[in-house]
């Protein structure tokens, strides 16, 4: 009995010390300074997704731009060179992060259904971030995997594809449509509620300033809600009649919003949302500190 008690004692310390590791690891400088890098790129990506798309909206031509696209647009400016080298870090910070907190859980969301719910999102978003990380150093070595707009279709489609060719792939399809419309509702449900984010609180910040970023915030993920939900719709329709070339990305949902009665105007407020979007992401980057 004593020798399992020392080793259940032993066990419950090793845990402890992991954990403080693991916090230590979450909150220490550079993590933080790659947290920060990474909402102000995720921001710059979302902010010119939904400047194009506005203009697109308008008929004064912009594009219809996924992530990938966003990044080339932004490689295509005065100081392209050094911007990808910044959005590259940025991009490998935020995937990071998104991985500290599907698997740490620094932000306490816990192991209900809607804590795992948020937590796998965090994952998918931390690889899908990884992937954009490797797209652009692409671009900026010229290789063949470099970012380009209508990429992020082009892989879905492909994934889909393989995956659909199996007996078991309609189901796992399927579960992802499934997981991508549940984060997409709950970030639209986030940015109706009136307290709306948790996990960060302002310094430096009036009241009236931190009431214009809480609209920003609630505006902009509210549309990225949205868009996700329907990337999960399309998806799901891709799972149930076996055609992977029923799944889109963000390009492809932008495109299918403007070839809807009234589309010019769906997709002009869906764009503003992204832009409010990015904003509030780039915003969080510089004025918000995280909640511990």
């Amino acid at each position: 009995m004593r020798t399992q008690t020392r080793i259940r004692a032993g066990a419950n310390s090793l845990k402890q010390e992991g954990k403080k590791a693991a916090r230590g690891a979450t909150t220490s400088p550079l993590m933080e300074t790659l947290m920060r890098l990474g909402y102000v790129v995720r921001g710059l990506v979302y902010g010119v997704i939904g400047v194009l798309a506005f203009q697109v909206a308008l008929g004064v031509g912009g594009a219809l731009a996924d992530p990938q696209g966003a990044i080339v647009a932004l490689g295509k400016t005065p100081l392209g060179g050094a911007v990808l080298y910044g959005v590259l870090v940025g991009l490998i910070g935020y995937a990071l992060w998104s991985v500290i907190r599907a698997v740490l859980d620094p932000l306490h969301k816990g192991t209900d259904p809607k804590g795992i719910l948020e937590r796998v999102g965090y994952a998918v978003s931390g690889l899908s971030y990884m992937l954009l990380a490797f797209a652009t150093y692409g671009l900026i070595t010229g290789g063949t995997s470099a970012a380009h707009n209508g990429a992020q279709t082009a892989q879905t489609q492909q994934t889909t594809a393989s995956i659909l060719s199996k007996s078991w792939g309609p189901w796992v399809v399927g579960i992802a449509a499934v997981i991508f419309i549940g984060v997409g509702l709950l970030q639209m449900f986030k940015g109706l509620r009136r307290d709306f984010e948790r996990q960060f609180q302002p310094y430096a910040l009036s009241s009236n300033q931190r009431k214009w970023i809480d609209w920003l915030g609630r505006f902009g993920t509210a549309a990225r809600g949205v868009v996700f939900t329907l990337v999960g719709m399309f998806l799901f329709l891709a799972a149930f009649h076996h055609d992977p070339s029923q799944a889109k990305g963000i390009d492809g949902v932008l495109t299918a919003l403007l070839h809807q009665p009234y589309g010019a105007w769906l997709l002009g407020v869906v764009a503003l949302g992204l832009v409010a979007f990015g904003i509030y992401s780039a915003m969080s980057g510089f004025w918000l500190r995280l909640k511990r």
